[in-house]
């Protein structure tokens, strides 16, 4: 496994009934797949502990909140079950976060890119700032984002996925996905941004866990069947992947 694939952290603590889980790559937080393996555990964890009452996930640094999946791992990508493996992390994210019984709260401090707007779209209550554009960027490289586009068509709406998914090399502001209803709090400053979610924590941590479980379930209802479909959006990204059009195209972008 090459250096870069091996850099980066998933930092999880708990603390008066938060569990932030925090992640960090060097290259702009992109995720390979051995940090999405240890993000999905972090989940699983915060929503299985008692001491746990709310979960805020956030990554490191002041520019890119995440670039999405790692472009180094996928094009080291030989077949297609290694494809598939390789698209199932981001799968297994969504399916943490949609499963874990406690609310998840989102911090999006800088732009979210493919796999990222995946996140955005999972969390339970996003918060961002007016840096946090989005793009779902999979076209462009030939892919599509099949696997995140379950989660993102929850959350704004299949036009609205629709657009980022087509219009693929084309930023969307952090006010579009305001609007959309992406991010239902944007904010000036990451500083104006933490004192809000800091807040609404407080609240929650006061609310009674079994109701928002059972409201949890309520929001996801109809998604019973994710394991299963995720799994083959997964499968159809793996297959793409092989293509000399993907790889080119990859190539193309990794030399820009």
């Amino acid at each position: 496994m090459s250096e870069a694939l091996m850099q980066g952290y998933i930092k999880s603590e708990v603390l008066d009934g938060l569990a932030s889980i925090e992640f960090y790559h060097p290259l702009s937080n992109s995720l390979p797949s051995r940090l999405l393996s240890q993000l999905a555990e972090a989940i699983t964890r915060a929503g299985e502990n008692d001491e746990v009452k709310v979960i805020l996930l956030r990554s490191a640094g002041e520019r890119a909140f995440c670039a999405g999946a790692s472009f180094d791992e996928l094009i080291s990508i030989q077949d297609l079950e290694q494809g598939k493996k390789f698209f199932s992390g981001f799968a297994n994210v969504i399916n943490a976060m949609r499963k874990c019984p406690k609310f998840i709260i989102g911090r999006v401090h800088g732009k979210a890119v493919g796999g990222a707007v995946g996140l955005a779209s999972s969390v339970d209550y996003c918060f961002a700032t007016r840096h946090a554009s989005v793009k779902l960027s999979e076209l462009a490289v030939g892919i599509g984002p099949f696997v995140v586009g379950p989660a993102v068509e929850r959350k704004i709406g299949l036009s609205g996925m629709s657009e980022l998914a087509i219009n693929a090399t084309e930023w969307r502001s952090a006010d579009w996905a305001h609007q959309k209803g992406l991010y239902y709090h944007l904010h000036e400053s990451a500083e104006e941004m933490d004192q809000e979610i800091a807040a609404l924590i407080e609240r929650l941590k006061g609310f009674n866990p079994e109701a928002m479980k059972q409201l949890k379930e309520a929001f996801w209802q109809g998604s019973e069947h994710w394991d299963a479909l995720l799994a083959e959006r997964a499968a159809v990204s793996g297959k793409l992947v092989l293509s000399d059009f993907t790889r080119n195209a990859i190539n193309a972008f990794k030399k820009k």
